[in-house]
């Protein structure tokens, strides 16, 4: 007979592996940390996925985070992204697209169109990449966790990234 106590540690442990559906892609457990507790997306050390490795070489770790479509990946160069940069280094992300199975509509935009919403607030911020998916700059104005909406070519996809409060 199972004692209580047993049931419920089973329990707990049987629960803590499980994901949610807003994990994205799946990683190996070494692969990932959860950024921020509300934060939908997860800091990936892993290798970058080889649609998004070009022009790197070998085998690359590079923090990332993957679209809940997991249409893009945004390479953290800046990592870990921080509201203030005591340093004076920049947010850097270069956002890689998963190649298009279908050709864009003629007039789709390829400007790469963010708009980035504070969580739990009405703050926002819109930056634009030109020419779509590619290196960016993307400084947001307080710390916390930002939930990214991101369209390009007539696609869109989400990504939450954290920036952390610093103090300089």
């Amino acid at each position: 007979m199972i004692t209580w106590g047993r049931f419920l540690l089973g329990s707990v442990l049987l629960l803590a592996g499980c994901g949610t559906a807003g994990d994205g892609p799946a990683t190996t457990a070494g692969d990932a940390t959860t950024a921020a507790v509300g934060c939908a997306s997860r800091v990936d050390t892993g290798s970058l996925p080889d649609w998004a490795d070009e022009g790197f070489h070998g085998d690359t770790r590079m923090p990332h985070v993957f679209g809940a479509r997991g249409e893009i990946v945004a390479v953290l160069f800046g990592h870990p992204l921080a509201q203030v940069r005591p340093d004076a280094s920049s947010n850097k992300i270069l956002w890689v697209a998963r190649p298009a199975t279908t050709s864009p509509a003629p007039d789709a935009s390829t400007t790469l169109k963010i708009t980035a919403t504070l969580d739990g607030t009405d703050t926002r911020v819109t930056h634009e990449v030109a020419g779509g998916p590619g290196p960016s700059i993307i400084d947001l104005p307080r710390a916390g966790c930002w939930h990214l909406d991101l369209r390009w070519a007539g696609r869109t996809d989400t990504v939450d990234l954290v920036y952390a409060e610093r103090k300089q």
